[in-house]
This record gives structure tokens, C-alpha cells and sequence, in this order.
């Protein structure tokens, strides 16, 4: 059974920092991206960061360029997104997303974890 379990998220004061963290389970990690997207209230889901299955390429939103950095332990099938100054537009659910490298019809979402940015 396919598992992808995200924690980490909770209330933050504005340039505080989160580390995210999606457990996986149920499919072999190594053969996919590893996205992380968020959702802020009446907006449409959004990609935040990506990275390749080996770890080796990574891509970001413009929004969180050089304050968020994603990462992947593939050892323990785990994706991390490391959040620095995070600001009260953060605030949003948070969403880990598995896709696989050679089919893409292999696509699997976490259920979320909130993160609110406020003071």
C-alpha cells in the first residue's frame, strides 16, 4: 500500500523557520520525483519545489527561491523541505507528491500538513 505521510508543519512567527518531512511507503522511491506544492485558502494548489530522483536537480517556485531548499534521503524514503525567513504568504497546506521518472500514470499524494506563518 502506497503511503506518503507529510509532518513538521505548525504555527511559525514571520522569518521563523519549518522543516517538513514526507515519509513514504509501498513504492520504490528512488525511481521517482519528489515534489513538495501547497494551497493556500480560495487559491489553486501550487508546486513549491521538485527535485529528481537522484538528487541531483532541484527546481523552485520564484516565490521561495533561496529560502526554501528541498532534499531527499532515499536510504530512508524520505523528502524534506527546509523552510528559512518564512513570511505570512507561506501560510498554506502543505503537500508531498511522488511521481514516477518513467510513467507518470505512477502518482501519488500525501494528505497534507499545515503551516501558518504569523505572529
Amino acid at each position: 500500500q502506497v503511503q506518503l505521510v507529510e509532518s513538521g508543519g505548525g504555527l511559525v512567527q514571520p522569518g521563523g523557520s519549518l522543516r517538513l518531512s514526507c515519509l513514504t511507503s509501498g513504492f520504490t522511491f528512488s525511481n521517482y520525483h519528489m515534489n513538495w506544492y501547497r494551497q493556500a485558502p480560495g487559491k489553486e494548489r501550487e508546486l513549491v519545489a521538485a527535485i529528481s530522483p537522484t538528487g541531483d536537480s532541484t527546481n523552485y517556485a520564484d516565490s521561495v527561491k533561496g529560502r526554501f531548499a528541498i532534499s531527499k534521503d532515499n536510504a530512508k524514503g524520505t523528502v524534506y523541505l527546509q523552510m528559512h525567513s518564512l513570511k505570512p504568504e507561506d501560510t498554506a497546506v502543505y503537500y508531498c507528491r511522488a511521481v514516477n521518472f518513467v510513467n507518470i500514470r505512477y502518482d501519488y499524494w500525501g494528505q497534507g500538513t499545515q503551516v501558518t506563518v504569523s505572529s
